[in-house]
């Protein structure tokens, strides 16, 4: 199978955000719209209904290097969020607390990472974690 260059892939990535995903508890896109080499992003998760972390809007930094889909993104929380994937220091996911960036394959996507912390935020060890004050960031 064809490998499909970076800048493509990225182009159809941002296409997918900007229309939403499904019921649009996750979104992402450009930090900048004129950022030709489409590096810098930003995210956002809508806390999941029944946990701590309902009605919270989360917003996250999204970094896709040169090798990116080869290498998964760096992702950092600007919302104050206590997760055990997440440094309670400066708010970047660690790569080997979380299941989609440590067994990365290059067919995930910044949507399968946004879905998936949204997912752990919900999983019984994390929807009852005490969390910051709402509104807080790094």
């Amino acid at each position: 199978m064809a490998k499909v260059p970076r800048n493509f892939r990225l182009l159809e990535e941002l296409e997918k955000g900007e229309k939403g995903i499904g019921d649009g508890s996750c979104s992402y896109g450009l930090e900048d719209g004129d950022d030709i080499f489409m590096s810098n992003w930003n995210g956002t998760i809508i806390g999941p209904g029944h946990t701590v972390h309902e009605n919270r809007i989360y917003s996250l930094k999204i970094y896709c290097g040169e090798s990116y889909p080869d290498s998964p993104p760096t992702i950092q929380f600007v919302s104050r969020i206590n997760l055990p994937f997440v440094s309670p220091v400066d708010g970047r996911v660690e790569p080997s607390k979380l299941n989609v960036l440590s067994n990365w394959r290059r067919t995930s996507s910044l949507e399968t990472i946004l879905v998936e912390i949204r997912r752990e935020m919900a999983s019984f060890n994390n929807r009852k974690l005490p969390q910051p004050p709402e509104g807080s960031t790094f």
